[in-house]
């Protein structure tokens, strides 16, 4: 399958600066808000159920992440994941923990019903999805990429989305065709809420990208192991690595996208 360059996916994120409405966990509010805008968009962050609907229906992308998931706030996303398939606004779904508790099962099958675009995991929450897994162990992954990859098929072909699986190498596909990505940099587990950020940053290029949303999930996935490489190599430790990451975004170029992504196309699984 031949696809656009991943670089004009970054070219046109950033001459659109498409809005993302976040609906994301507490602790990862600020840090995605940032880092959406070191790369070009523009976030925000609306959780109460009289106004979701409404922003919903106004902007580019919705990410939905159930990292602190309460009942109003179901009860919220539920109605912004409605309207995102009833205005065909391209949405993403991060099942924190979803194999953790019988709630957030619950909360995810009711999301899964308005079909995501794209289903941002980890491998262990991809094995929950599928149902080839009931447990979790909170937001780290349990099991490899590689174990679940199979897994990760069968979700994206159940609905009809693309299921980026991400982890230490990333196995990207969209029931059909399948990618593995690798870079990024060791420091990346220890900063809390980096996959929060990623899932919305996927958002953001789906927005810019309508027209492409393989690629566009590619592309974003890219950056950031990109940016997370760049990174690495200035960091002293989580801290400074955090700081580096998001200047790290800001100064990628189209060029880098296309040329540095360690990207590789799948002929079997």
């Amino acid at each position: 399958m031949t696809h656009p360059p991943l670089g004009e996916m970054l070219v046109t994120l950033r001459d659109t600066t498409p809005l993302v409405h976040c609906m994301t966990n507490y602790v990862a509010m600020n840090s995605t808000a940032n880092l959406l805008l070191a790369t070009g968009a523009s976030p925000a962050m609306l959780h109460a159920s009289e106004e979701v609907a409404e922003f919903t229906a106004i902007a580019g992308a919705l990410s939905i992440n159930i990292g602190t998931l309460s009942t109003p706030w179901a009860e919220s996303m539920q109605l912004a994941a409605r309207t995102a398939k009833e205005t065909g606004t391209p949405w993403v779904l991060d099942p924190v923990a979803v194999g953790a508790t019988a709630f957030r099962q619950q909360v995810c099958t009711a999301l899964l019903a308005h079909r995501p675009n794209v289903i941002r995991a980890n491998a262990s929450e991809v094995m929950a999805l599928t149902g080839l897994a009931s447990q979790g162990r909170g937001v780290d992954a349990t099991t490899t990429t590689e174990d679940a990859a199979q897994a990760a098929i069968k979700l994206a072909q159940q609905q009809c989305c693309i299921v980026a699986m991400t982890g230490e190498t990333d196995f990207i596909t969209n029931g059909t065709h399948h990618y593995r990505l690798t870079g990024g940099h060791a420091l990346m587990p220890r900063v809390t809420t980096l996959g929060c950020g990623l899932s919305a940053l996927v958002a953001g290029f789906l927005a810019a990208n309508q027209a492409h949303p393989l690629s566009a999930t590619l592309a974003a996935l890219a950056c950031f192991s990109i940016a997370g490489s760049r990174a690495g190599q200035q960091a002293s430790g989580p801290g400074s690595f955090q700081v580096a990451l998001l200047d790290a975004l800001y100064a990628l170029t189209p060029d880098d996208l296309s040329s540095l992504s360690q990207l590789e196309t799948l002929h079997a699984v």
